[in-house]
């Protein structure tokens, strides 16, 4: 991350320590609507009803959630942000409020929105991509879908913001499939940063035959991070992090740091997980019984090593050391 955001962050971090609060937020995932310009294999987001598809969360119920938690950080997601008419706003308005943006999109409609927004130091594109050309059009099921997206990177980084990526892996990628895409990404594409995260059985999914277990992740990362590779590429995530998703630490899950909210309300526990919805994000953290989540407490946690779980705990293991401080800062 930038300096200022780490410092940022940091700050936050800090301030929670003091005021003795065991569980707070790093991050919203904020989904102001379902419906979606695609059909990955990978996410089950469509598969809502028609009715809640066609629904978008007004501009204030975006921004008041946010407030409500807290959190210094937002990702938006959904869906596709890019079909929602007054996304701009809701940027701006976080952005008003000195929070983190990062806006995830396939980048297909990036083009055509791109004059809405204005390049600010807060403020990231995210966009998935998920492998090499032929991965990446089988994954979203749209040909073209990889020259689309890789088209509108390039227009967001000519006209001055900050573009990174976010890749996520299955049981069919080998260590080259990681080595390609990020290579790419790193050194011809020239992206800011790029985010990975091991495929997870997101149970509505279409595809439920090629998510990784614990031990296939840990294989492939070991192999694609070889020979120096891992320091070389600019990667969005803490040294630790980075440490778990080759085995060489254990970690435990902090389903809470990275709270979910979407035209639903706060889903429980996690973005990952469904069971249930809560009004408001007090009632989310006072009433989940955040004990009975992550690998060897719940089956359905059994193979996740996703970050939106284990990426804060890597984060609050880093800002409590000055030994992972210092790796984080020269990315070592």
């Amino acid at each position: 991350m930038p300096l200022r955001q780490t410092i940022r962050l940091g700050s936050y971090l800090m301030k929670q320590k003091l005021l003795r609060r065991d569980k707070f937020p790093l991050l919203v995932e904020l989904e102001p609507l379902f419906a979606c310009n695609l059909k990955c294999a990978g996410c089950g987001k469509i598969a809502q009803p028609a009715s809640l598809l066609k629904q978008r969360m007004p501009v204030e119920q975006a921004v008041g959630a946010i407030e409500e938690s807290g959190a210094p950080m937002v990702s938006i997601a959904g869906g596709e942000p890019l079909m929602h008419p007054q996304i701009d706003e809701i940027v701006r308005q976080l952005l008003a409020r000195n929070k983190i943006v990062f806006l995830c999109t396939n980048a297909l409609l990036l083009p055509k929105h791109l004059h809405k927004f204005k390049p600010h130091r807060n403020f990231s594109w995210m966009v998935h991509i998920d492998g090499l050309k032929e991965r990446h059009d089988e994954s979203v099921n749209k040909e073209g879908g990889f020259d689309g997206a890789v088209d509108a990177i390039k227009q967001a980084k000519a006209a001055g913001f900050r573009v990174m990526t976010n890749t996520t892996f299955f049981n069919t990628d080998t260590p080259q499939d990681v080595i390609g895409v990020l290579d790419y990404l790193n050194d011809d594409l020239h992206v800011d940063n790029m985010q990975i995260s091991p495929g997870y059985a997101y149970e509505k999914a279409p595809d439920q035959e090629h998510w990784l277990g614990v031990q296939e992740t840990r294989e492939l990362f070991q192999k694609a991070f070889g020979d120096g590779r891992r320091k070389k590429w600019r990667l969005n995530h803490s040294p630790v992090f980075l440490d778990f998703l080759e085995g060489k630490k254990d970690l435990g899950c902090t389903p809470w740091g990275i709270p979910s909210y979407s035209l639903l309300g706060w889903q429980k526990p996690c973005y990952l997980l469904d069971d249930g919805y809560a009004k408001t994000y007090k009632e989310l953290i006072e009433e989940t019984d955040w004990d009975s989540f992550g690998r060897g407490k719940d089956p359905r946690c059994a193979n996740c090593m996703a970050h939106c779980g284990y990426e804060p705990t890597a984060v609050i293991a880093t800002m409590g050391s000055l030994k992972e401080s210092l790796r984080a800062a020269v990315g070592a």
